[in-house]
């Protein structure tokens, strides 16, 4: 019964103390206006950008609670981009993995994640004070700290693994992609009238990646530095060169089928070879448990019975 009250308790106190810190972080005193909010009116004349020129990701929805607790996520999400760094790195990481380089939204789901990790380390250490009967208060802490850097880490992992399996893909669409633009080229279309067919007759993440150089060169850019761009953004060295081959064949006026074939048979070439160091890899991870496991019992079969002929028990 003292143990419920004490948990009573305790939670009563940590909701006590919310309140307290959400109250004095509201008073006037510290409602300072930013620099931001001194300049908007004198620029509400300027205009507006459009709104096909931002992000396509969508706000972050806590439950209603998004707009209310955005300001705080954004304070938590600087503190915790001048303690981690790494902005530029993650930035790249979001565009390879086809999303829009916004390091404080990032650093806002970290924060998050962080939070959902806290909440589970004290749920969880909650579960063994329950069952042991008796849990040191460092230790809870630091189960609960170790909970918030994990969960901080994994959304960092999510985010890398996400780019890598987007990249993945982009590879095994390439082949088809580049053959494609091969016969559309020989087939007297330009570089950017066969651009456009194969996004309209294919889909996909390279796909997409392609749209989005039209769209650039559409809106001003030459088709170089668009697809320079798309080069930039995924960062493989297999669509690096077929970019710089398309670059030169466009600017120099050589053969752009040629180019396009050999960039498919160069990618393939990668992906067999990649494939052979991946079964070399497997193979070797297959003999630990033939050495570890099937080749010991085997030789304790072959001598057992010999050990018990000579008396010797096991």
């Amino acid at each position: 019964m003292t143990g419920e009250w004490s948990w009573a308790g305790a939670a009563v106190g940590v909701t006590l103390l919310a309140g307290l810190a959400l109250v004095a972080a509201g008073l006037p005193m510290r409602r300072r206006a930013t620099l931001e909010q001194r300049l908007a009116p004198y620029l509400r004349d300027a205009a507006m950008p459009s709104r096909l020129l931002q992000g396509g990701q969508p706000a972050l929805h806590l439950f209603g609670f998004g707009e209310l607790l955005a300001p705080y996520l954004r304070r938590l999400g600087d503190g915790l981009e001048r303690v981690l760094g790494g902005g530029p790195s993650i930035a790249r990481r979001q565009l390879r993995a086809g999303r829009v380089a916004d390091v404080e939204r990032f650093r806002a789901e970290q924060v998050l994640a962080a939070a959902a990790g806290g909440v589970a380390g004290l749920v969880g250490t909650g579960l063994l004070a329950v069952s042991k009967r008796s849990l040191s208060i460092p230790t809870m802490v630091a189960l609960v700290i170790l909970g918030a850097a994990l969960g901080a880490v994994l959304r960092d992992y999510a985010l890398g693994h996400a780019a890598r399996r987007r990249e993945q893909r982009m590879l095994a669409e390439f082949p088809t992609v580049a053959e494609l633009l091969a016969l559309a080229v020989s087939a007297g279309e330009g570089a950017t009238g066969a651009l456009e067919r194969v996004c309209r007759l294919s889909g996909g993440e390279l796909a997409d990646e392609l749209r989005r150089c039209l769209a650039d060169a559409r809106a001003g850019a030459n088709l170089p530095t668009a697809l320079q761009g798309l080069a930039d953004r995924t960062g493989l060295p297999s669509l690096s060169r077929f970019v710089d081959g398309i670059v030169v064949a466009v600017e120099r006026g050589t053969p752009l089928a040629d180019v396009l074939r050999a960039q498919a048979q160069d990618v393939r070439e990668d992906g067999r070879r990649v494939l052979m160091e991946q079964g070399g890899k497997r193979e070797i991870v297959m003999m630990v448990p033939v050495v570890f496991l099937i080749l010991p019992v085997t030789v304790l079969f072959a001598i057992y019975p010999g050990l018990s002929f000579l008396g010797f028990d096991l």
